[in-house]
């Protein structure tokens, strides 16, 4: 039963922020170069000099050997231009929730954003009106980090405003630490 749930849970959700995407994108008319030099943005040369660049719809654009993958955009959201740079552990996790499968790990998973995000609700990965009175966030350059268990984010803030790192959706099958890497105003 309980993966029902969470199987469920993955596919409103996704499917949820599959329907908000702000402006619609075509990266289909991108070239393999101007999408590689988005998805470097994402984190720093130390990992993108050697890291996979691979494009949203699973192409590799350029093979790396450093266990890194860089995305131009987010997966999940179509048309995205958000780049990301993940780890094997968050790669997996990427896999889990766009299949709406469960997920779990028993390592710490990392991924950059160094080029920011999409509005997104803190509590509600399937919430998609910004007037909903729910808490959106808008990151500027961030980190992300999946642990094994919730206990080591169990005293974290969920509020994303107190001023440093904090826990975004919590009590979902998507939850993970949010470390922000400059300022932003509600």
């Amino acid at each position: 039963m309980k993966f029902f749930t969470i199987r469920y849970f993955l596919s409103i959700s996704l499917a949820a922020i599959f329907s908000f995407t702000g402006t619609v994108y075509s990266m289909e008319t991108e070239s393999a170069e101007v999408k590689i030099a988005r998805a470097i943005t994402a984190g720093h040369p130390g990992i993108t000099d050697k890291a996979t660049i691979m494009d949203v719809d699973g192409t590799v654009l350029r093979q790396g050997s450093n266990g890194w993958t860089c995305l131009p955009g987010i997966g999940l959201i179509p048309g995205d231009k958000h780049p990301m740079c993940n780890d094997e552990v968050w790669m997996k996790w990427m896999k889990a929730a766009a299949e709406g499968k469960p997920f779990s790990t028993d390592v710490v998973g990392l991924s950059y954003m160094l080029a920011g995000d999409a509005l997104v609700n803190n509590d509600n990965p399937a919430a998609t009106d910004p007037n909903d009175g729910g808490v959106w966030v808008q990151e500027g350059p961030h980190l992300m980090v999946l642990f094994p268990t919730e206990d080591a984010i169990a005293a974290l803030p969920r509020d994303p405003f107190v001023g440093g790192h904090y826990v975004m959706w919590d009590k979902t099958p998507m939850v993970h630490m949010m470390i922000p890497l400059a300022a932003k105003s509600k």
